[in-house]
């Protein structure tokens, strides 16, 4: 994840205090910002091993993941501020620290990506070509199901293999009700 050897080594660094807080190191990034560096590094709650998709009994669905609230991140800034105090990896030049949780514009690439979005609409760009948008069902180590609205057929139910998942992004929807409270 990290783009350099600096940034590789800060993640190093910070990824056991990260993990005993029960979140893992998305993303970290360091760049020159005149005098100073910037250190931008993003976690995320640690979601364990994602099982294949059928692994759950049919029927049973998936809940979403809540996103990190600010106490969340605040906590993991201070552990993670601890440690690079007291680390050579950035060496002597002063650097600004952002802790932050990857937010909706993050590309959907691994299985946790999609399991930590069910809920969420999506599109998935698949590496045959073309795309599909729909509301993740379920997703595993091994395939992601989704809800495709068609005006014309009515929805239906997708399974794509992730290993043919170029990429998925998710989709922003305002003012949308979740799916437990609209009326039939």
């Amino acid at each position: 994840m990290a783009d350099s050897p600096v940034a590789r080594r800060v993640e190093d660094e910070i990824s056991t205090v990260v993990a005993d807080l029960g979140y893992l190191v998305e993303d970290v990034t360091v760049t020159p910002a005149g005098k100073r560096r910037v250190v931008r590094i993003a976690v995320d709650r640690d979601l364990g091993d994602v099982p294949p998709l059928g692994a759950a009994p049919e029927g049973e669905a998936q809940t979403s993941i809540p996103p990190l609230d600010l106490d969340a991140v605040a906590d993991a800034t201070r552990a993670i501020s601890d440690v690079l105090e007291d680390s050579a990896s950035l060496g002597s030049a002063p650097y600004t620290l952002e802790v932050t949780s990857p937010g909706v514009s993050r590309p959907l690439t691994l299985p946790r990506h999609f399991r930590r979005n069910v809920g969420r609409l999506v599109t998935l760009v698949l590496s045959e070509g073309g795309s599909a948008t729909g509301r993740v069902l379920a997703a595993g180590s091994d395939a992601v199901r989704i809800r495709v609205e068609d005006p014309a057929d009515g929805s239906q139910t997708q399974t794509h293999p992730l290993d043919r998942i170029t990429r998925g992004e998710v989709q922003v929807e305002f003012g949308r009700v979740a799916d437990d409270q609209q009326e039939d």
